[in-house]
């Protein structure tokens, strides 16, 4: 005859249990949120390679450098808009799919005819260029300077209180830069990386 396990044995695999459960969740849990991490960073490399190639192609210069009647998009900077810069890329992108982060909650469009900028997640910055290799080119769209959003030009400087919101990655986001490297950054790495951009006032285009 087997002897029944006592009350102490019992809550003794029980305390063991809830230790082990204790170490594991977290690492389960945030798997999903590490996931759509990486798939936004692969997102905002293939935009970077797409603005690389699409300038091997225009006398290594982005389309928001170039006019309109050589096939860029300089005149819509001034209005913000995101999705003419892309759309003269939709060659080099070949699917909108890429414009949109997992981890956002806008809807995905897959036809670039119908593309606007609520189906895209990541700003670009007006002022990126190859040449300036720390240049801002774009990234997540839940970047603030503490201000309340008057325009859809988002001007940051390194000396304003810059970050990223909630929405999308807790308050932190990937970056893009001119060289089309990617990183995942704080809010603090932000403002280092507008000291590093070599421009005073950046101008992102936020969709």
């Amino acid at each position: 005859m087997e002897a029944a396990l006592t009350l102490v044995e019992v809550l003794v695999v029980i305390a063991v249990i809830a230790v082990l459960f204790a170490v594991f969740m977290p690492a389960v849990s945030h798997h999903p949120v590490r996931a759509t991490r990486i798939a936004c960073t692969n997102n905002l490399k293939q935009i970077g390679l797409a603005f690389r190639i699409f300038a091997s192609d225009h006398h290594e210069k982005y389309p928001m450098e170039i006019p309109a009647g050589e096939g860029g998009t300089r005149e819509f900077a001034a209005f913000g808009l995101v999705v003419p810069h892309f759309l003269v890329m939709s060659n080099e992108l070949s699917t909108p799919k890429i414009l949109l982060c997992p981890a956002d909650k806008r809807t995905l469009e897959r036809n670039f005819a119908e593309l606007r900028d609520v189906n895209v997640s990541y700003f670009l910055g007006l002022d990126a260029s190859q040449t300036n290799a720390q240049s801002l080119l774009a990234g997540d769209r839940n970047l603030t300077n503490g201000e309340p959003a008057n325009s859809r030009i988002l001007r940051l400087t390194a000396d304003q209180p810059v970050g990223w919101t909630m929405e999308i990655h807790r308050a932190s986001g990937n970056l893009l830069s001119g060289d089309g490297s990617v990183q995942w950054m704080t809010g603090a790495r932000l403002r280092d990386q507008l000291r590093a951009s070599g421009t005073a006032v950046n101008r992102l285009a936020v969709p």
